[in-house]
């Protein structure tokens, strides 16, 4: 049967939310009474313990979150059918638009439940139903009549509960607010306190700045970015100036930490509801990946693929959530449980995107199978950006020709770059250059041209950096070398920097700078269009394919050019270049058993064509699909009306653009929690960086979030805040 909630108990489940006991008859502890864990509460009916286990002081705050999230209800689940005389019967989805308000349905224990009596109805015998809707649940699916049974009279048990409910929601009746009733003029400048609090929020999460500050007491300096900002606001704004901070009342400023961060929490919810909203019952796919932030903790990211109501491909971060460790079992719990919070089926899953490690697509024990065993029709795909990285790194590895370039240029870059004193040289020297360039005449001046420019330093796991590292070192060839010799003369590297200058100053350094460079070039322009969030898997392969084309181009066509590109650099930078007719001799290289060749076959064949055509099996054997070229025509569909016509075309279109490609859009979720996550902010829970980087992430859903719905639920957070 498909799960998305983890198989716990409910004993263990209950866990999860702090202050929550082991047991039924053991009494709660006053220890844990404001322990509670509002935003992972038990969704599942079938997981959550009874509202009597919580504390009586954090009941109703308990209460009040379960009817802000809403009953349980997976409508796109694929409910279970059961033997039921002659016949099997199953729950079905159109009656929780018949009980829209109480109907809760459970995957753990395909029963059905009421929400109402839940929270509200007591722990009294047999009456009015019984506690089948409560405790155990309701599986009889042939006596619907059992429905109205247990609504009963206007008077019953279930109606009591529901009105409960209404109640608890209309703050206006919650007796605290009777008992602290608030006259017209002082709930308008309540709001208008927090539309200046929520305003300030949205503009700080939106540029992913911090809002606490070190030192936020009255003469502090610099009270952080939150207070500060409402100050100005003040300074701005008559109105708000005098109503807020300073002629606020005490206990109603609205700038407390635990204020700022229910705003951001509100934010965030609000941010993902319009993602699910947009998503609706489409296919959708997930991309996967974890990464450690800040403070050491594994961090995973899940993003949603999915092709929205335009046609259009879309990307978005549902949620980064801290996980224990990086086993695939542990991940598919924390995925299963975030499904069941939005309340996503696995069964409307048809793709999953890893970067590859084991741990992710491994066949038998990975997370790709573990899903798999749930939902055969999640189709895999290894992440096209990183089959193409693994690739690069195969011919870097198998030539040691190519190893050694990328070795030496690793080094030059670790040299010149190693202080800001040598950088500077560097800086120095190549203005120089650049300034008798221009006076010669041999460069043009104007708007973006001749910027100052460095060494870029490549990164291990981006292969794809690799082309600017070459071309940096190709642009500032001369003065590198210049840096170097001076680092020969008086320099605790000087046996290394001269290592350098000869190897730099061959004819083998100058060919394989540039046929590296041109190689790289043709798979760099892949990578970067690989990583587009709107890519789909058959434009993917259809650039995949054109690149082989290029390079078989270059192979076949291109070795002349290649040559005159490598004889002009010599000749400018005083290298020498060999007679490509006389014989080849190595360096380094034995004699004995040595094959005679001449210059020219090995340059073009034992590297030219070898090294490309390494590359070229290395991108068949890692790009073997075969598919077809549907760009942009599920968008023509839409704008045609055509997808309502052919609705079986348009969802093959839909599966195909579902499909992931590349997980860029995990990457650069764990770049922004870089900027997020700060060492001076390496304290943030949890809740509080997901809450932090959705907004930043998602900037234009966030844009479209309505001021008015984030008030409506920070009122709504807790009993007696203002209305």
């Amino acid at each position: 049967m498909e799960k998305y909630f983890k198989r716990k108990s409910i004993a263990e489940t209950s866990q999860l939310c702090s202050g929550v006991n082991d047991h039924e008859n053991q009494p709660f502890s006053k220890k844990n009474c404001f322990e509670v864990d509002l935003e992972n509460l038990p969704f599942d009916p079938g997981f959550r313990p009874r509202i009597t286990f919580y504390h009586p002081n954090v009941r109703d705050q308990v209460r009040m979150r379960y009817l802000q999230k809403g009953p349980c209800q997976p409508r796109n689940h694929k409910f279970p059918k059961s033997k039921s005389g002659d016949h099997e019967r199953s729950f079905q989805c159109s009656w929780f638009d018949k009980y829209p308000y109480w109907l809760e349905y459970s995957i753990e224990n395909d029963a059905a439940y009421c929400l109402c009596c839940y929270l509200f109805k007591p722990d009294i015998g047999e009456q009015s139903g019984g506690d089948s809707f409560v405790l155990d649940g309701f599986r009889n699916w042939k006596r619907l009549e059992n429905f109205k049974y247990h609504i009963g009279g206007p008077n019953s048990y279930h109606n009591q509960a529901v009105k409960n409910c209404q109640a608890l929601m209309n703050q206006k009746q919650h007796v605290s607010t009777i008992i602290n009733k608030k006259s017209d003029q002082q709930r308008e400048d309540y709001r208008i306190r927090l539309k200046g609090s929520i305003s300030a929020s949205r503009f700080l999460l939106r540029q992913g700045l911090p809002f606490r500050g070190h030192d936020e007491s009255v003469n502090s300096m610099n009270r952080g970015n939150f207070l500060e900002l409402l100050h100005y606001t003040a300074e701005q704004n008559e109105e708000y100036r005098l109503v807020a901070l300073e002629n606020a009342p005490g206990h109603d400023k609205l700038i407390a930490p635990s204020i700022q961060k229910d705003i951001i929490n509100a934010f965030a919810v609000e941010t993902v509801n319009k993602l699910i909203s947009d998503l609706g019952d489409a296919f959708f796919s997930i991309l996967v990946d974890e990464a450690r932030d800040v403070s050491n903790k594994e961090q995973m990211a899940i993003i949603l693929r999915y092709v929205n109501k335009k046609g259009c491909v879309v990307e978005c971060l549902l949620s980064i959530m801290h996980v224990t460790d990086t086993t695939a079992l542990s991940l598919k719990m924390g995925i299963e449980s975030l499904f069941s919070k939005y309340n996503l089926s696995i069964s409307r899953l048809r793709g999953q995107g890893y970067d590859g490690a084991s741990n992710m697509r491994g066949q038998f024990n990975g997370l790709k199978a573990l899903i798999l065993k749930d939902n055969e029709y999640a189709f895999y795909v290894h992440c096209f950006a990183h089959q193409l990285q693994l690739a690069l790194v195969a011919v870097a590895k198998k030539d040691t020709n190519i190893e050694r370039l990328f070795l030496k240029v690793s080094c030059v870059i670790n040299i010149v770059g190693w202080s800001p004193r040598r950088r500077d040289l560097l800086n120095e020297k190549q203005a120089l250059k650049v300034k008798k360039a221009i006076e010669s005449g041999e460069l043009s001046t104007g708007q973006g041209l001749n910027q100052d420019t460095s060494l870029k330093r490549p990164g291990e796991t981006r292969w794809g950096s690799h082309y600017g590292t070459l071309l940096s070192l190709i642009n500032l060839f001369s003065s590198v070398i210049e840096v170097l010799e001076d680092l020969t003369e008086n320099s605790d590297n000087r046996v290394e920097a001269s290592d350098l200058v000869d190897y730099m100053t061959s004819f083998d350094f100058a060919f394989n700078l540039h046929m590296m460079k041109n190689i790289l070039g043709i798979t760099f322009e892949l990578s970067q269009a690989l990583q587009r969030k709107d890519q789909d898997i058959i434009n993917a392969m259809s650039l995949v394919h054109l690149s082989k084309r290029r390079l078989l181009l270059i192979r076949n066509n291109g070795w002349d050019n290649l040559l005159d590109e490598v004889s002009h650099f010599c000749i400018a930078h005083n290298i020498d270049m060999p007679n490509m007719q006389e014989k080849f001799v190595a360096r380094g290289r034995s004699r004995r058993n040595v094959q005679e060749m001449t210059n020219l076959f090995h340059y073009r064949v034992e590297l030219f064509y070898a090294i490309i055509d390494l590359q070229l099996s290395e991108l068949d054997s890692r790009f073997n699909e075969e598919l077809n070229d549907i760009i942009s025509l599920a968008q023509k569909m839409v704008e045609k009306k055509k997808h309502l016509i052919y609705s079986l075309v348009y969802l093959l279109i839909t599966l195909a653009l579902t499909l992931p490609v590349a997980t860029a859009s995990v990457e650069r979720a764990f770049s922004a929690m870089k900027i997020v996550k700060t060492h001076l902010r390496n304290r943030m829970g949890d809740q509080f960086l997901n809450d932090s980087l959705i907004p930043y992430v998602e900037k234009d859903i966030f844009d479209s979030v309505d001021k008015e719905m984030v008030m409506q639920r920070f009122l709504n957070m807790k009993p007696c805040r203002g209305q």
